[in-house]
């Protein structure tokens, strides 16, 4: 059974490699939010050991979506901490020292087998895997002597360090999410532990420094399961059994439809990002764009993943990062896929803009405008037009979608919601309005309520109901079918501009 009652200290520990996947973001919130409800750490381990995948830049972006989503680290590279260095091409040296000692108490061996012989092995056997099946006739030193294993390391052939799994075994764990889990070691692989340039797989250098750091509580994708047979036979014959950590196994974020890891390419495929922020392939130039730019709210973001494969038990959807830390149980979590809905992603996001303060997000929506070179000379102007708007916005950059009118007047008008119900009747009706609006003194009486009354009190004059004239008004001042209350919007671009933009939507709704 799990034993949460030591000391909780868990570990994110991504590979370099490229764009933070959203499924990596869940995994480290729910390091965060398990660490954060027992009182524990959370430690950041960079695995950066295969250097032919290392990209250049891209450990500062997982530093950046961490900060992004405000979920940072207790330790790690930029902070550091007790059990520095968190690098692992830092701790090399470290991992030799291990895999040695194993080869010595007989759990691994120097395998010699170059490329070509490996290519050789996978064209006579499909599926080929080195292990008890053919480890006897292939080149290495369970075969060789000691002198002639002694006498090629001494040459310096190169060599990898594979582990030794044993036959005819079945290996049992505790997963804290899929109860007791068990494998048939014949199926077991042996897996190499020490590359050929001295670098350790992440199958050795995930143990050893587990077990260095003390990490007490290992969450990591279910992907993983197939290599934990392999992991378990380490901490046994290091001698670090009892210092195991707990096993937790994700569920896996699914595609819309259910059928399998939910991928950048599906992402592409169906038009939404599955990156945490944007990132750029420094190799190939080409930006895959992530869910900070297209606009989603970091709180938004962490409330989403937190559904996925979680739930509290009730029927509450929005949470709080306090109230998931405080709810957040292990045993909620489920052991089947969860599937990514965007639809419901972009809900999360729209509740909570409706939510947020204006001046929790005005800086950000602020850098819109300046990317479509509005000048803005009166913040106080653009604060009620967010204010006005922010209940319609999915995405922050949603802002100039539903707000481009209130800082230029409409190019084009949506004249069919218009003209076929256009009569002489509703052209006479707005230069009365023109008139009416223009005989109003002091900018105290060019407010809502006024201009909605003189609005309906005209309409009833010209015997024509106020509906029929609404959606035309709102096409005048805004160009379309959309926007906060049209009377509000009057008041917002004020008595000059409205009668202006009145005057140029008649000359396009009258014309033939």
């Amino acid at each position: 059974m799990p034993d949460i009652t030591k000391k909780v200290r868990v570990r994110f520990a991504p590979s370099p490699t490229g764009g933070l996947h959203l499924g990596g973001v869940r995994t480290v919130l729910f390091n965060y939010l398990f660490a954060r409800k027992h009182g524990g750490k959370f430690i950041l381990r960079i695995e950066d050991t295969d250097q032919n995948r290392y990209v250049e830049g891209a450990e500062h972006y997982i530093l950046d979506c961490l900060a992004w989503c405000g979920l940072n680290p207790d330790e790690g590279p930029k902070n550091g901490g007790p059990f520095a260095p968190y690098r692992q091409s830092e701790r090399k040296a470290n991992y030799r020292i291990y895999a040695e000692q194993l080869i010595r108490d007989g759990y691994a061996y120097y395998a010699f087998d170059t490329t070509e012989e490996l290519d050789e092995q996978r064209q006579i056997t499909p599926n080929f895997r080195y292990g008890h099946e053919n480890r006897s006739f292939m080149r290495n030193s369970l075969n060789l002597t000691e002198e002639e294993t002694k006498a090629l390391l001494d040459q310096g052939i190169q060599y990898v360090i594979r582990i030794k799994v044993p036959t005819d075994e079945t290996l049992h764990f505790f997963d804290m999410i899929r109860g007791d889990v068990s494998f048939d070691t014949n199926l077991v692989d042996d897996k190499v532990l020490l590359k050929a340039d001295g670098m350790p797989t992440y199958h050795l250098a995930v143990v050893v420094d587990d077990y260095f750091m003390k990490i007490s509580h290992a969450f990591r994708g279910e992907e993983w399961l197939p290599s934990a047979p392999v992991h378990i036979l380490l901490w046994e014959y290091l001698g670090w059994k009892a210092d195991m950590p707990e096993w937790v196994h994700l569920p896996l974020i699914l595609k819309p439809d259910g059928n399998g890891k939910l991928s950048k390419r599906d992402g592409d495929r169906l038009g939404f990002p599955v990156y945490a922020m944007n990132w750029k392939d420094p190799k190939t130039g080409e930006t895959t764009r992530g869910f900070r730019e297209m606009g989603y709210l970091p709180e938004a973001f962490v409330n989403m993943l937190a559904l996925l494969g979680w739930n509290d038990g009730t029927e509450q959807e929005i949470f709080s990062i306090n109230e998931l830390i405080e709810k957040f149980s292990i045993e909620r979590v489920s052991k089947a896929g969860a599937k990514f809905d965007f639809e419901k992603a972009k809900w999360f996001n729209h509740e909570y803009i409706k939510k947020s303060e204006v001046a929790a997000i005005k800086d950000q929506v602020f850098t819109i405008l300046k990317e479509k070179g509005v000048q803005i000379a009166n913040d106080e102007y653009f604060i009620k037009v967010l204010s006005a708007v922010k209940e319609r916005m999915i995405f922050l950059q949603d802002f100039w979608e539903q707000a481009s009118f209130f800082f230029e007047q409409p190019v084009d008008y949506d004249l069919n919601a218009v003209k076929p119900k256009w009569a002489d009747t509703k052209t006479e009706f707005f230069f009365e309005l023109i008139k009416t609006y223009e005989a109003i003194s002091g900018s105290e009486n060019w407010e809502t309520i006024n201009l909605a009354k003189l609005f309906k009190a005209l309409a009833e004059q010209k015997d024509i109901k106020p509906g029929e004239l609404m959606l035309p008004f709102r096409v005048m001042l805004v160009g379309g079918k959309f926007g906060p209350g049209v009377f509000d919007i009057a008041v917002l671009i004020e008595k000059e501009e409205t009668i202006s933009r009145i005057q140029k939507a008649l000359i396009a709704f009258t014309e033939d």
